[in-house]
């Protein structure tokens, strides 16, 4: 018969699970103020009956510590401002929210920085009975800890959410529960193996990142950094295609191809574009850079830079004097805009081109 509670589970007398985790949290802070750790790593308060290797897949008490070779900062104790900010975050809703004080512990707060942490989340979201969660940890781990790439962009994308998502409540929401980041950043673990040659590994985890998260992006598929995948369900991105810095995708974004050709075949979408939802790019064309494509979409030529793209097959309605509007997330505009554009088209039509909308 399963356990309804901790008391059943435990004994009446046994302090409830939250309390003993804030116990070894304080431990764990005193132990790293005063410059030691055995007090730190005393599990003895715990009932003998506690173990988080029965309530997850993984336990990431094995992980090695961060060194100067393997993580973004130099040292642990060095500053990371969006770690500190994660684990700030995750003590509070652990005080908050006792259900989930365990999931937080394991998750977030156990480890000592965000590549160990994020890679415990990927593999026990990926996992499934034939790609165990521990191997999966393996090789996520491996990967991270080990590129430094990976290492900023995991910051950036982070706070790509935080800045432009206003359902993300916080950094630690994003980590732990979106899965636009997660997908996103097991396609960077795909990435590394694609081009370090282990394409049926990377295909396995894309397969398995499109069963999980509905986001199905090719591991060889180049993506910048500070990327926002919003909500991302529906989301296809083709092999050969490149997506710039600081790009803002919604949920139903397609970047594919237009038939069987094989070679560069796919969508180059510039740095800070704006890609609203459900819009479909085909073939090997250019987005230009700071270009906004309105959604429901279909775009099949190329989108000059600041552009602002509508229709089907889309058309260049205007121009836009922002440099990035993926940053400010605006993918409306204002009536005097549009009637602006009108009066614009109509006259464009006269003489073959159209001017620039302010």
């Amino acid at each position: 018969m399963a356990c309804v509670s901790e008391e059943s589970c435990w004994g009446a007398s046994s302090p409830p699970l939250h309390d003993m985790l804030s116990r070894r949290l304080n431990v764990k802070d005193d132990a790293a103020e005063n410059g030691g750790e055995a007090e730190a790593d005393d599990d003895s308060f715990l009932p003998s009956s506690f173990s988080v290797e029965r309530m997850f897949p993984v336990y990431a008490m094995g992980f090695r510590s961060p060194d100067s070779d393997s993580v973004l900062y130099p040292a642990p104790n060095s500053g990371d401002p969006i770690w500190n900010a994660v684990k700030e975050e995750a003590k509070i809703e652990a005080e908050k929210e006792p259900i989930l004080s365990s999931f937080l512990y394991a998750s977030i707060l156990s480890h000592d920085c965000l590549e160990q942490a994020l890679a415990f989340v990927l593999a026990n979201r990926l996992q499934n009975p034939t790609l165990l969660a521990t191997q999966l940890l393996d090789t996520i781990s491996d990967v991270i800890m080990h590129d430094r790439g990976i290492q900023r962009s995991i910051r950036l994308d982070v706070q790509a959410f935080k800045d432009r998502d206003p359902a993300c409540l916080s950094y630690c929401s994003a980590v732990l529960y979106l899965k636009g980041y997660h997908a996103l950043q097991s396609h960077r673990v795909a990435h590394v193996l694609w081009k370090n040659g282990r394409k049926v590994l990377a295909l396995a985890l894309q397969s398995r990142i499109s069963e999980v998260f509905g986001i199905d992006i090719h591991p060889a598929a180049k993506i910048g950094e500070g990327i926002l995948l919003d909500h991302g369900t529906g989301v296809v991105i083709g092999e050969t295609a490149v997506v710039g810095n600081r790009v803002s995708l919604m949920h139903g974004v397609t970047l594919g191809g237009t038939g069987k050709e094989i070679g560069d075949r796919h969508p180059k979408v510039g740095d800070g574009a704006l890609i609203g939802a459900c819009v479909t790019i085909l073939g090997n064309i250019r987005i230009g850079e700071g270009a906004m494509i309105a959604a429901g979409s279909l775009v099949l030529k190329d989108a000059p830079p600041h552009s602002m793209l509508a229709g089907t097959p889309a058309k260049v309605i205007g121009f836009i004097d922002e440099k990035h509007p993926s940053l400010t997330m605006k993918h409306d505009a204002s009536k005097e805009f549009f009637e602006h554009v009108a009066v614009t088209f109509r006259e464009g039509r006269s003489n073959g081109n159209i001017s620039k909308a302010n």
